[in-house]
């Protein structure tokens, strides 16, 4: 699983920065979904090494403009490229509505199924694989923060130990190395956890933006691997943090020590904060860094690849 940014400025875009967009790519099944969508994130994605083809869900935060306002031109161009089979949509009640609106005004048609899902606090998907969930944040529209968990899986499993016990290849292989229990057809009964080493612990990624400090965010993030956080405002600037409804660096760090993760990643940075000016985004990292100590800036481009952790 392999993070790469897409946008990392929040409100508008500047010269080095594009509005907000996350891709969090899938290797073993050619796919990766998107978290977010502002304006201009299918020319972000022109630019990097992601091919639009292998999109196949987009995740929405919020109805504020620097998030969706990519959206429509992102699959009116998936379509135009013909190689976008189908396309899941999940976000807040209103944004069926502004598709649907900006189709009909634009007359776009799209030449692949879109389903939209309206989320609800709670699963929002899951597969064999995944778990995507979700948990309001505190902002000024409803909005929600995305935590997606990939599913524990068994160890790798030992050939040579299957085969000096007799056991036969084939089907029964695949199902001992799911960890299941098979009875042989001379009445043995194998156990799979006793032929996989350790259980390969799934990895958890957690997405939080817009929102002030809450609660929910610290919830969702419990014992992530990766936090992804805004991070709009410096610490001395908490009063405009708190009137907008949007965190600190210092605000992002409480969330990521109160939570227990592991790496946590700061985005969506006012423009404000701009190189020359009294307050830079350095000064943002040495303020989170001094709360929880594992912070990165995030920037547009960088990839961040999510290690797998064992027992």
């Amino acid at each position: 699983m392999q993070i790469t940014f897409l946008g990392t400025s929040s409100g508008v875009p500047t010269r080095s920065r594009n509005v907000s967009s996350v891709a969090l790519r899938l290797p073993q099944r050619g796919k990766f979904w998107l978290f977010d969508c502002g304006e201009g994130t299918q020319h972000q994605l022109l630019r990097s090494d992601l091919k639009m083809g292998q999109l196949d869900r987009i995740f929405i935060t919020h109805m504020h403009g620097d998030h969706i306002f990519g959206l429509m031109g992102l699959l009116a161009s998936c379509g135009l490229a013909g190689n976008t089979q189908r396309m899941d949509i999940y976000g807040p009640a209103g944004l069926n509505e502004y598709l649907r609106a900006s189709r009909q005004y634009s007359s776009t048609h799209f030449s692949y199924p879109v389903q939209v899902h309206a989320v609800q606090p709670g699963i929002v998907y899951e597969d064999e694989e995944y778990i995507v969930s979700c948990l309001p944040l505190k902002h000024r529209v409803t909005a929600f923060g995305y935590r997606v968990t990939e599913k524990d899986r068994p160890g790798r499993f030992n050939v040579e130990k299957a085969a000096q016990m007799g056991i036969p290849p084939g089907r029964v292989y695949g199902q001992l190395k799911r960890g299941e229990t098979v009875t042989l057809l001379d009445g043995r009964q194998i156990s799979g956890t006793d032929l996989c080493g350790e259980t390969e612990i799934g990895r958890k990624i957690v997405y939080c933006t817009d929102t002030v400090y809450c609660d929910e965010a610290v919830e969702l993030s419990r014992d992530a691997d990766v936090l992804i956080h805004e991070a709009t405002f410096a610490h001395q600037d908490a009063q405009l943090a708190f009137d907008r409804l949007h965190s600190t660096s210092t605000m992002a760090a409480q969330v990521a020590y109160a939570a227990g993760v592991n790496q946590l990643i700061m985005t969506h940075f006012s423009p404000r904060y701009a190189p020359g000016n009294a307050i830079v985004l350095d000064d943002l990292l040495t303020e989170a860094r001094a709360i929880f100590p594992n912070t990165k800036l995030a920037y547009d481009f960088m990839t961040y690849e999510v290690q797998r952790n064992r027992n």
